[in-house]
């Protein structure tokens, strides 16, 4: 299958992460894995000083 590349936001991917959380799971599984796997290095941030402000990718998991 073709792959194809897409520019989100964080605020962008966190909405479709949650609209994909609505789904049945084992619908989109893999899809949420994809794209944690795809993301997350790129919201890991070093050590932030104590009491900053971190932003993280939040990844939703429906049951």
């Amino acid at each position: 299958m073709p792959q194809i590349t897409l520019t989100l936001s964080l605020n962008q991917t966190n909405t479709v992460l949650e609209a994909l959380g609505q789904l049945p799971y084992a619908r989109v599984y893999e899809l949420i894995e994809t794209i944690g796997r795809q993301a997350s290095p790129q919201v890991q941030a070093p050590a932030a000083p104590a009491g900053a402000e971190r932003t993280e990718l939040s990844v939703a998991r429906s049951a």
